[in-house]
């Protein structure tokens, strides 16, 4: 059974409420729901904190996602609660701020973590909140009982890749039509938001807007880089 497991919560220190602001009309947490809904598995789980349930529950019913509750701060916990609930094997870890998930790179590092039997998959080189995780539950399991760090709990997978001589990993650079680490896809700030309110206004009538390369070329049309005179220093 492979999961996609979503973690997302209300509050955010730096942009407060940013779930549920609109999205091209939609609160931000469908939009990334959506994108998920691009990658086939066999279940998909919204995983929140208890606060937020009531706000979430009806986005994830329209977009057919299952919801769980948990701990706030213990999210490792949240991700165990959905592996027991629903006997997830395998699953996709996604997170709520990142609407522009590449469905294909998900698609692609998850049948390599399959292939591989890995504990642990993860593109690197990709842009930043373009990717998912592939994970092995009974890993995760293991890992929740053994790490007592609130920074594991809290992020989730570290103590899996902090731990090589215990666990298989398979973190490759990502294919170059995927490459793109100086750009920027997550939502924290209110910067992030105004942009990828821009880009998905760019994107929506795009037949392959959930594709990596796609995204790619759009936000580089939308947002060129800047060019450096030629008197500027070289670094």
């Amino acid at each position: 059974m492979t999961g996609i497991v979503l973690q997302s919560r209300l509050d955010s220190a730096r942009l407060s409420g940013k779930a549920l602001l609109l999205l091209g009309g939609k609160p931000l947490a469908l939009r990334v729901m959506e994108a998920l809904n691009q990658i086939p598995c066999d279940l998909r789980v919204l995983a929140c904190p208890e606060d937020s349930f009531s706000s979430f529950a009806p986005l994830a019913a329209e977009a057919g996602f299952k919801i769980i509750c948990g701990p706030k701060d213990d999210v490792l916990e949240r991700y165990c609660i959905a592996i027991r609930r629903f006997s997830i094997t395998r699953l996709i870890r996604a997170t709520g701020d990142n609407p522009f998930v590449f469905t294909d790179a998900a698609c692609a590092i998850n049948a390599e973590a399959m292939a591989l039997n890995a504990d642990y998959s993860g593109y690197s080189g990709l842009p930043y909140g373009a990717g998912v995780e592939s994970v092995n539950a009974s890993s995760l399991l293991r890992a929740a009982s053994e790490t007592p760090s609130d920074f594991d709990r809290e992020h989730v997978c570290p103590y899996l890749y902090a731990h090589p001589q215990t666990f298989r990993l398979h973190r490759p650079y990502a294919p170059l039509r995927w490459q793109g680490s100086e750009i920027r896809l997550t939502v924290d700030t209110q910067e992030d938001f105004d942009r990828a309110d821009v880009l998905y206004a760019a994107l929506k009538d795009e037949p392959r807007r959930y594709h990596g390369a796609v995204i790619i070329n759009m936000y580089k049309k939308i947002f060129p880089p800047e060019e450096k005179s030629a008197d500027s220093p070289l670094l």
